[in-house]
């Protein structure tokens, strides 16, 4: 039996610490490696964080808008806010890691989105994909920046591009902006950047950015000149039209080109090399005729039509240009005098560009020996411009050389211009004021006088009759004869006394007649005096009507150029 008083005997358990993971612990560090691989492979794509202040946030959106390079996206827009000053937006912007060796001071931004701009259309892309921000790096390294300050407008150049940028001195911009095309040998091989805003007080200096291999064409002798718009010009061989291009004329232009030169190839012009901007064509070339000579003339009458930029001509072609025209009081004179100041510039003349004579003054004093000096010329009848023409003439009354402020004083000659014109106009009217129109009316009535008291006169009166009578007395004898010779012989004797007494008064008659009006009386000679004066003043007022009918604007304008056809 068992002994109940005993207390039981309970079994006792054992553990044992074993070393196995359990399975169920893989799970979270699986997950947590995920989690850290995750957070490591975004951190090492992010790039710093910058802001970028525009104008204007249109077309922006947080968390949709991109910032691109390329067409590679190098960010994301965060955040967009209003500016301190209630005039800004500051953009907010997450990079990613490969946009921060390009986050420098040399780096532009700018909002891509459709625009009209340097005559081209851009951003259509963006009609579907959204507005998004642009970015370009600077060609040369920078230093690193996080906040800029974002551009209104993209770039002329999208990318860099080889090339030179010349800084060009212009007194007014005129048709040029951004973007205007810069040719050469009519063809495009640059642009217009920009210009400095600072020096438009005096001047403007022009960014022009020639691409290679065109930049190794400009040297330190190129001559830059306004391309834009159409030139329109009347020459000797007809009318001249030239441009460019038609974009050109649309939005302004520049042209360049470096003339021949003898020697040595020049260099290339250096970087930001400066360049004067001329107006045109003609007056780049004219800029490499390096030597002039200061001129004066003092002109007798009108120099209407006459002003800076009018031509100085020799045997028809320039040889120089009108500086300025003024009036003046010459105290030795003690009248108003119109100096006309303008250059000559001799290397325009064919075989005396170079030095003849060692200094101006023995040159001037020689052509004035010859019988240089300057005269007035129409140029256009229509406008009434007018130009200086400088002519040899022959027997030219000798002159002394003078100067006046540095001008060497050429003498003047009167020409054929408007000023012969109106003197030749004043010599016909002077020759018709000679006429005398009274004198010849009192003749002219003298005449009539005499012819009315002539035929109303009683010796006229009494012919007439006679001869009525002696008709009758003719019929009468015809009559007779038809009736019979008898009475006609009878008749006979009385008409031949009739008749040789009519004859005897017409004689008598014809006889006064010569005595007051015959070829030695007075009448007579003042008839013919009359007459002669009467043809002359038909002849000049007929050479008159001819002028003005052919030419109605000589009467204002003056007589053309080169006499009467």
């Amino acid at each position: 039996m068992t002994n109940l008083s005993e207390p039981p005997v309970l079994a006792r358990a054992t553990t044992r610490r074993t070393r196995r993971v359990s399975v169920i612990w893989i799970i979270p560090l699986v997950a947590l490696a995920i989690g850290a691989w995750l957070a490591w492979d975004t951190l090492s794509k992010e790039g710093p964080t910058i802001t970028i202040t525009f104008d204007s946030g249109e077309g922006l959106q947080p968390g949709q808008s991109q910032l691109k390079f390329k067409d590679i996206v190098f960010g994301t827009v965060k955040d967009l806010k209003l500016g301190p000053d209630h005039g800004h937006v500051i953009v907010t912007i997450a990079t990613t890691a490969q946009a921060e060796p390009l986050l420098t001071d040399k780096t532009v931004f700018w909002v891509v989105k459709p625009r009209l701009f340097a005559g081209a259309v851009s951003g259509l892309e963006t009609l579907l994909s959204g507005s998004y921000v642009g970015m370009m790096p600077g060609a040369t390294a920078g230093k690193p920046q996080r906040a800029f300050k974002g551009r209104e407008d993209p770039p002329i150049l999208s990318e860099h591009v080889p090339g030179h940028i010349f800084l060009l001195k212009a007194k007014r911009l005129g048709s040029i902006s951004l973007g205007s095309p810069i040719y050469f040998r009519d063809q495009s091989v640059g642009e217009v950047l920009g210009w400095d805003v600072a020096d438009m007080a005096g001047y403007v200096t022009i960014h022009a950015f020639v691409r290679a291999p065109y930049d190794g064409y400009v040297s330190d002798e190129t001559r830059f000149w306004n391309a834009s718009g159409l030139s329109i010009k009347l020459a000797g061989t007809g009318l001249e039209i030239q441009l460019e291009s038609l974009k050109a004329v649309l939005l302004g232009g520049i042209a360049f080109e470096t003339p021949d030169i003898v020697g040595p190839v020049k260099a290339t012009s250096a970087e930001n090399h400066v360049f004067p901007l001329f107006a045109d064509r003609d007056a780049a070339q004219n800029a490499s005729y390096t030597r002039k000579i200061e001129v004066v003339s003092y002109f007798p009458g009108s120099v209407s039509g006459l002003g800076p930029g009018s031509p100085v001509t020799m045997h028809g072609l320039a040889v120089g240009q009108v500086e300025g025209v003024e009036l003046k009081y010459d105290t030795a004179k003690d009248e108003v005098v119109a100096p006309v100041r303008y250059q000559i510039e001799p290397e325009r003349i064919v075989g005396i560009g170079q030095r003849v004579y060692k200094t101006d003054q023995e040159a001037v004093e020689a052509v004035i020996k010859k019988g240089l000096r300057a005269t007035l010329q129409t140029s256009n009848l229509i406008t009434g411009q007018q130009q200086v023409a400088l002519e040899f003439v022959p027997n030219a009354p000798p002159a002394e050389v003078e100067m006046h402020d540095g001008h060497f004083i050429l003498p003047t000659t009167a020409g054929a211009g408007f000023a012969s014109l109106a003197a030749s106009a004043t010599d016909l009217l002077n020759k018709v004021n000679t006429i005398q129109f009274d004198k010849l009316g009192q003749n002219l009535n003298q005449l009539l006088q005499s012819t009315d008291a002539l035929v109303s006169g009683p010796q006229l009166h009494e012919s007439l009759t006679k001869l009525s009578a002696t008709l009758a007395m003719a019929e009468t004898f015809t009559h007779n004869l038809n009736s019979g010779t008898a009475p006609a012989f009878k008749q006979l004797p009385g008409m031949t006394s009739q008749l040789q007494k009519t004859l005897t008064d017409t004689n008598r008659l014809l006889v006064s007649l010569e005595a007051g009006y015959g070829d030695n009386t007075k009448f007579n000679r003042d008839l013919e005096r009359l007459m002669v004066q009467t043809t002359d003043a038909l002849n000049s007022l007929r050479a008159l009507a001819d002028l003005l009918s052919r030419h109605p604007e000589a009467l204002i304008k003056g007589r053309p150029a080169g006499g009467l056809e």
